[in-house]
């Protein structure tokens, strides 16, 4: 019999009996945000839908709400001025994709023209005039889903052959699941969906899959020691003897994304606030969503060898 393993929290909470509860408010959740995706949509950045980027260097501070009035009346598809720095002396101009990428290079030269209207040709300098076609935006944004696509079915391979094959499911389910509640989020909100979002969803992805086979681990490590004793048994005591290091671990992570998130700046705002949303939601996921769904696959694999077993004894009978 496996010795309970010491830890700094000492837990002994009936997790099994919340599960029902959970996968229900999850499935609801997780319905809704998909209903969102196809009806509001996400707001893409240029990097996904096609657009330039300006990065410019004031010699002065600059009022953004001025700068952003003078380039809409210009006429500039502006869709967003950001602030970037401490001292807010750079600002970040993003023009939006109205037709061709022709259109958007005389878009970034009226951007020039005005700034050197308002402010004088001394009193700034471009420092990056990035530009992404349409057709380059979505390539991007289909690579970027794909990539997603191939991280999950990926780990779904790993956790099989490290495991087991009841294991990968619920991994994979709580992944899909933690990943389609922060784009959910990024609906709700309307932040900007751009190339930095991509990279923060395969970092959860990580991070959250990393919490599920330390759980993983710590069930196999007691269903070899007890083979008969009941999943449900078995998820509890793996989950509470775990949960102390899914504090600590979660906890330091939350904090450090967290304060980046309200205290970075606005250039890696959205992209610590994808993080921040990804460590409660792997934790969360990794207990009510992988697990129970590991529980179910358990019973289905017990059932069909009681089947396999029952088969095999009436043909040694005949």
């Amino acid at each position: 019999m496996s010795t309970p393993r010491k830890s700094l929290f000492d837990f002994n909470i009936d997790y099994v009996s919340m599960f029902k509860w959970c996968i229900v408010a999850s499935v609801v959740v997780t319905l809704s945000f998909i209903t969102l995706f196809f009806t509001k949509g996400l707001n893409y950045g240029v990097d996904f839908r096609g657009g330039a980027e300006v990065q410019v260097r004031f010699t002065d501070v600059v009022n953004v709400t001025e700068l952003r009035a003078s380039m809409e009346a210009a006429n500039v598809p502006i869709s967003s001025v950001q602030s970037i720095g401490e001292e807010e002396k750079e600002v970040l101009l993003k023009v939006q994709s109205e037709g061709s990428e022709g259109d958007l290079n005389a878009a970034s030269t009226t951007v020039g023209t005005v700034l050197s209207d308002k402010y004088g040709a001394g009193k700034f300098e471009i420092l990056k005039n990035d530009i992404v076609g349409p057709k380059a935006g979505a390539q991007l944004r289909n690579a970027g889903f794909q990539a997603m696509a191939w991280a999950l079915l990926a780990i779904m391979i790993y956790l099989a052959l490290r495991f087991d094959v009841k294991y990968a499911p619920g991994a994979i389910v709580a992944l899909i699941h933690d990943v389609t509640f922060i784009i959910g989020m990024f609906i709700l909100t309307q932040k900007e969906f751009s190339l930095q979002i991509v990279a923060a969803l395969l970092a959860v992805i990580g991070y959250s899959v990393n919490d599920t086979v330390v759980i993983y681990d710590r069930v196999r490590e007691i269903e070899q020691a007890n083979p008969n004793e009941d999943m449900n048994k078995i998820i509890n005591r793996a989950v509470n003897e775990t949960m102390s290091r899914t504090i600590l671990t979660a906890g330091t992570v939350f904090i450090v994304c967290a304060v980046m998130w309200l205290m970075g700046g606005g250039v890696i705002q959205d992209f610590f606030f994808a993080l921040t949303i990804g460590t409660v939601i792997g934790a969360y996921s990794t207990v009510f969503i992988a697990s129970p769904i590991t529980i179910l696959f358990d019973r289905m694999g017990r059932k069909k060898a009681a089947q396999q077993q029952a088969a095999s004894g009436k043909a040694r009978t005949i």
